[in-house]
């Protein structure tokens, strides 16, 4: 039985030599383990440069050398010079999107006012789609609410330049509010590039100012319960602070003026699922 064994499988491999540590001890090699480390305080005493390469039965493993620091350091540069070419190839990608959504911009114009004439239509548009939209309803309290039952449209108006800002226009009937019938607010980009706002001021009738409103009723709140409501959403029309991370704005730009009928529809399409 032994030798037909052995006349399949041929003759046995050699046993594995032993691993010679420093001061002329051998460390039999341990079975099913790759390769053998001396014993932890026979390594510390023998120098890395006179450590033999480590073996995995017939096959020696390749020593692995860092690159030298002038070889590194010439790979730095190269990854510059490519990554220049990158850059240069976004930024003539971002001229010619530009060009691109300026062209699409002037004919989606004539689309855009006719949505706003048939959204004239349905009563309490706006700020339905403003309530079921989950970032905007976070903004606004009761009074914010009432307020803008008298909003009949909203425009987006992005510069010819559109990497230098937009406007946001809201057109208001007659209300108890306020005397505008226009509230605007515009985001610019300087000539350094920093970001800038700019809004009309409310003219608001007498006792009506909802931003002061809701100021007194916070600090009222404060003391009953520990949730305190929104600021009012009136307040982003006088709030410059930080024109760069201006959310709200953000928001009806890119999320809701492209298609408000979805978040006019919102309820309505929750209900009958």
């Amino acid at each position: 039985m032994e030798r037909r064994r052995h006349a399949v499988l041929g003759p046995p491999a050699p046993a594995p030599r032993a691993i010679s540590a420093s001061k002329g001890r051998s460390c039999p090699r341990p079975q099913r383990l790759p390769h053998v480390r001396p014993p932890r305080g026979e390594r510390q005493s023998c120098p890395p440069a006179h450590r033999p390469p480590l073996r995995s039965g017939r096959f020696p493993l390749p020593l692995i050398h860092l690159p030298r620091e002038k070889e590194q350091q010439e790979a730095i540069e190269h990854i510059d010079e490519v990554q220049n070419e990158i850059d240069r190839l976004n930024e003539q990608a971002s001229e010619e999107i530009l060009k691109v959504e300026q062209k699409y911009n002037k004919l989606r114009q004539p689309f855009f006012q006719k949505r706003s004439e048939l959204i004239a239509k349905i009563p309490n548009f706006w700020v339905t789609t403003f309530v079921n939209h989950p970032q905007v309803s976070a903004l606004l309290g009761e009074e914010d609410e009432e307020a803008l039952h008298y909003l009949t449209r909203v425009e987006v108006t992005e510069f010819e330049d559109i990497k230098s800002g937009y406007r946001i226009d809201f057109y208001f009937d007659e209300n108890p509010y306020f005397e505008n019938k226009v509230l605007s607010k515009e985001f610019h980009l300087n000539e350094s590039g920093d970001p800038s706002s700019k809004s009309t001021e409310i003219k608001w009738k007498s006792g009506k100012d909802l931003t002061k409103r809701s100021s007194q009723t916070q600090n009222k709140a404060s003391r009953k319960r520990q949730h305190e409501e929104p600021e009012s959403f009136f307040t982003w029309f006088t709030d410059h602070s930080d024109a760069g991370a201006d959310e709200l704005g953000e928001v009806i730009k890119d999320d809701i003026w492209p298609n408000p009928l979805q978040y006019y529809l919102l309820m309505l399409l929750q209900m009958c699922l």
